[in-house]
């Protein structure tokens, strides 16, 4: 048991990383990252949706009706969706704000109802649960390293939450403004798929 558990969730941090394996969800990961900041924030609310959803979704895989499955699955996802906003509104409003739409779209991210189609509906809570948290970690890490990249390169500057700034370059740095704009975000993607395809093969 605790082998299967560590394979689900282990998965999720290399075998099957969202954006770089699987290549899903990359509206939130090409929109999100001008920050590191924002890229933690959206992973944590998608993770939180994924751990939660998928195990209430195994817990009651015998009980939803398979011709019905897809939309109750998305009532379920919704419901997590809608605590992730209300949590944030009321205690990190100004990350609520840059994420703007992207958190309710959690609820149609095909992250989130491919692995509750595709796992959480197939197996029990405790792996459904290690599968949710391994895949969540991992796209929260996409994010991050996505928009440290972006956010470095853009800015000059490392700021894991509002205010507290880890490194940040003097004053005559240039900063290549590219980065945090919509083209930057595909370079820095696509740069990074091409270094993943590279560890792998090796």
């Amino acid at each position: 048991m605790a082998q299967s558990l560590a394979k689900e969730f282990t998965k999720g941090l290399w075998a099957e990383i969202p954006p770089f394996r699987l290549v899903l969800g990359l509206c939130p990961v090409l929109a999100v990252t001008k920050s590191v900041e924002n890229g933690i924030g959206m992973g944590v609310a998608t993770t939180f949706v994924l751990v939660f959803s998928n195990l209430l979704i195994s817990l009651l895989r015998n009980v939803i009706p398979s011709k019905v499955r897809i939309a109750c699955y998305i009532v379920i996802i919704a419901t997590f969706v809608t605590i992730v906003e209300l949590v944030m509104q009321a205690y990190t409003y100004e990350l609520f704000l840059k994420l703007g739409i992207f958190i309710p779209l959690i609820v149609v991210n095909c992250i989130v109802l491919g692995r509750a189609e595709a796992f959480a509906s197939k197996n029990g809570p405790v792996l459904s649960v290690a599968d949710g948290l391994g895949i969540g970690l991992g796209f929260t890490l996409s994010l991050a390293a996505l928009g440290a990249v972006r956010e470095f390169l853009g800015n000059g500057t490392l700021t894991i939450w509002e205010g507290l700034p880890v490194f940040e370059m003097g004053a005559g740095f240039l900063p290549f403004k590219f980065m945090i704009e919509a083209p930057g975000a595909f370079v820095g993607l696509g740069l990074m798929l091409c270094l993943m395809n590279l560890i792998g093969k090796k």
